[in-house]
């Protein structure tokens, strides 16, 4: 439910002579949270890598590519924004189960630290292409370690019953066939559990997966040069300003100390959602308010085409009243104009009473909201105001 809380962090007067729907940035936000990162992770063997499918807004990832984070990718749309953006082809990792043969390619072409293979189809794929092209790719193979993160269905990805990974049952198999290809530089091992995680256990459950793997291929002999632990850590959806980012000490020191990594082996992050879900606000206004026999509605410009994540998750985002001055609360829906039921922002959500023209704030959208917009029922895409930082 919605707190219906008035917020200083906004620059009202300037967002008010802006087209709306669109995405407000809170650049500060996002250089406190580069920041913290980067002091967490100072003087040790670890990279991070920009989840970028979180959020392709250009300017977004120039911040984070000028701050000398990597890159991980889905796509070769996104290895070619990533290059684009400025993040170096040789920390890029490029991750997805189906990557097609042009991506393959272009991820060649360009020498882009690693591919996270997903399965043994794949690895042949590469390890031809590759041949064909003269070159050798370096690869992790994303292990599928049965952990169950307890997120949404939709965003668990470390279980047996996801596409994604290969079995730790199989795993010996293929680091063996890795090994063996010509075409092929076994790299590493890559993980990942799930997204929106915001409890430690399931990394600590990670970790021991990992120590235990380590041990089995010392006695073998075989040495990875990179651990990649994947991402997945959580936002604060109820409390934006009070938690405006993830306790990153918090995380990151949970695998300096739960890992036993290996002389000479790095580890590797891939994180998003916490980098930049807390800095974006979806800003719409009210077209309407209408009253039924059951329910008050506030009808936004804003819909599902711009934030869909309440639509496909059942996603909860406080919602805030920037513009009402009334203190008398009410209790309403939020919904969009998209011609869909499930254009629902919230349900019974407490606002101060709201007036057509009022500016409505839909908080922490930063992450898989203006990445994952689209254009159904012909509506434009929303658009992107930055606010300007401190330090200019």
């Amino acid at each position: 439910m919605g707190q219906g809380l008035k917020t200083p962090v906004f620059p009202i007067d300037m967002l008010q002579g802006q087209h709306t729907p669109f995405y407000y940035y809170d650049l500060d936000l996002l250089h406190r949270t580069l920041d913290e990162i980067s002091r967490m992770t100072a003087g040790a063997p670890i990279t991070v890598h920009y989840a970028v499918k979180a959020n392709g807004n250009p300017r977004i990832m120039k911040e984070i590519s000028s701050r000398g984070f990597g890159a991980d990718l889905v796509s070769g749309g996104e290895v070619a924004a990533a290059i684009k953006a400025g993040f170096k082809p040789s920390e890029m990792t490029f991750s997805g189960v189906g990557k097609t043969d042009w991506e393959i390619r272009l991820g060649l072409e360009h020498e882009i630290g690693c591919f996270n293979v997903e399965s043994v189809q794949e690895l042949e794929i590469i390890n031809e292409i590759a041949a064909g092209m003269g070159k050798t790719a370096s690869i992790a193979i994303r292990v599928n370690p049965d952990i169950d993160a307890h997120t949404h269905k939709y965003i668990t990805t470390g279980t047996a019953d996801n596409k994604f990974g290969i079995g730790i049952e199989v795993l010996h198999d293929v680091v063996n066939l890795a090994s063996s290809l010509p075409h092929i530089h076994l790299k590493g091992l890559h993980f990942h559990i799930g997204s929106q995680i915001t409890e430690m256990k399931p990394y600590a459950m990670l970790c021991d997966t990992v120590n235990r793997l380590l041990d089995e291929y010392d006695r073998e002999g075989i040495h990875f040069e990179t651990i990649n632990m994947g991402g997945g850590l959580g936002i604060d959806y109820d409390n934006p300003d009070e938690c405006p980012m993830p306790d990153f000490e918090q995380f990151f020191n949970l695998f300096k100390q739960g890992l036993n990594l290996r002389n000479n082996q790095r580890l590797h992050f891939e994180l998003g959602r916490s980098i930049v879900g807390g800095c974006g606000t979806l800003i719409s206004r009210v077209v309407y308010v209408k009253e039924s026999r059951n329910k008050k509605f506030v009808i936004l410009d804003a819909g599902m085409t711009d934030l869909i994540r309440p639509a496909l998750y059942g996603a909860h985002h406080q919602i805030q009243n920037l513009t009402s001055s009334q203190e008398e609360m009410a209790t309403y829906d939020i919904v969009g104009p998209v011609c869909e039921s499930s254009d629902v922002f919230a349900s019974d959500c407490r606002l101060p009473v709201t007036r057509r023209g009022d500016m409505i704030a839909i908080r922490s959208a930063g992450a898989y909201g203006e990445s994952m917009a689209s254009t159904y029922n012909m509506r434009s895409l929303p658009g992107s105001v930055f606010s300007t930082p401190a330090n200019g």
